[in-house]
């Protein structure tokens, strides 16, 4: 697999966008897809060498943490992307709005994915999805039930930790509160969340478990996966004492389950390799792509009948929130100006 040669050629693309003349691979190469990557190659190195094994079409990858729909748009029809593989709804809808996707209608990918993890107008779909998720401490909580409405109660006063409330991750679930009851409701309970904090909003998932190992907080909220590359840490031990510190409770809610959020693939509109491309999104909705992408990144696949890895399952059972991705996307506007308007951000109000 050549994952290499666009990445070189476009050195900078971790750190803004790139001229279209700074591009210099040929926008057609049969037998190859583009991909542009929010998610880091090593974490889809096994599922690519897996296609072009498969199949004998290359993939070459690029990576950036953020920008690259911009950079799509930016290009026009002289992208040479063929596809997106990015996290989170929010980045994949917002793909969407900038007009740098297309749809695709494919009877597999309908056949493999269930239809809350498409996009209704067929421009993307997701390949694994993560629950949102209260981590605790073993030893300072006792109960291994919660519910989201309960992190409002005041008896976790001073107890929880979390990163800003305007990542995306917290406005995934912050949206779905919204979607599940109003405007108003969420608002209140997003203040209530606020005045829970034991700290002003800071770090990432990885740091709400390291604040409940060192006692500074004693229930926080993180992505699934987080667990998983701390329990499997080889190059930082010291994270598997974090993760060793801390259980995980997946919340429910009065009207639902526990929220989820996608990893996903969208098509480019422009895409120079459309065949390739769609051959390698049909093979990333197979259980075999299914079953490798979720094992090494300690995430669930979505296709019906597919298992989680041993270390995924070993984590407990729960029932996801059935309410559709898209319409829990049409509340992330509505949330972040939530947690502004409560000044989540800045902490606890009293």
């Amino acid at each position: 697999m050549n994952k290499t040669s666009l990445a070189g050629r476009v050195a900078a693309a971790a750190t803004g966008l790139l001229t279209v003349a700074a591009l210099t691979l040929p926008a057609s190469a049969a037998g190859e897809v583009n991909i542009y990557s929010y998610r880091q190659p090593e974490l889809i190195e096994p599922l690519l060498d897996a296609f072009t094994e498969k199949t004998g079409i290359k993939t070459n990858v690029i990576f950036a943490d953020k920008g690259l729909a911009q950079r799509m748009q930016a290009e026009g029809e002289n992208s040479p992307a063929d596809i997106l593989m990015t996290v989170d709804i929010g980045r994949l809808d917002g793909a969407k709005a900038l007009g740098v996707t297309q749809a695709v209608d494919s009877e597999i990918i309908n056949a493999n994915i269930p239809a809350e993890f498409r996009d209704p107008e067929g421009h993307w779909f997701g390949l694994t999805t993560r629950a949102r998720v209260v981590f605790a401490s073993k030893e300072r909580v006792t109960q291994d039930a919660i519910t989201y409405e309960e992190l409002a109660d005041p008896k976790w006063k001073g107890r929880i930790c979390t990163r800003s409330g305007q990542h995306p991750y917290n406005i995934g679930l912050f949206a779905s509160v919204v979607a599940h009851k109003g405007e108003k409701a969420a608002e209140e309970w997003l203040a209530g969340l606020r005045d829970n904090l034991a700290r002003k909003p800071a770090g990432n998932d990885r740091g709400q478990v390291q604040g409940i190992y060192s006692g500074e907080c004693d229930i926080g909220l993180g992505n699934t996966y987080y667990m998983g590359k701390m329990q499997t840490n080889e190059k930082e031990p010291e994270q598997k004492e974090w993760a060793n510190s801390a259980k995980i409770l997946f919340p429910t809610s009065a009207e639902g389950g526990t929220h989820v959020n996608i990893s996903g693939v969208v098509m480019a509109k422009y895409a120079p390799n459309h065949d390739e491309a769609l051959k390698l999104m049909e093979y990333l909705s197979s259980a075999e792509a299914q079953q490798i992408y979720a094992k090494s990144n300690f995430e669930y696949p979505v296709k019906p009948g597919v298992e989680a890895s041993e270390l995924v399952r070993s984590w407990g059972s729960f029932t996801p929130d059935d309410l559709p991705l898209s319409e829990i996307s049409a509340h992330r506007k509505t949330a972040s100006e939530l947690v502004d308007k409560v000044g989540y951000d800045d902490g606890p109000a009293s």
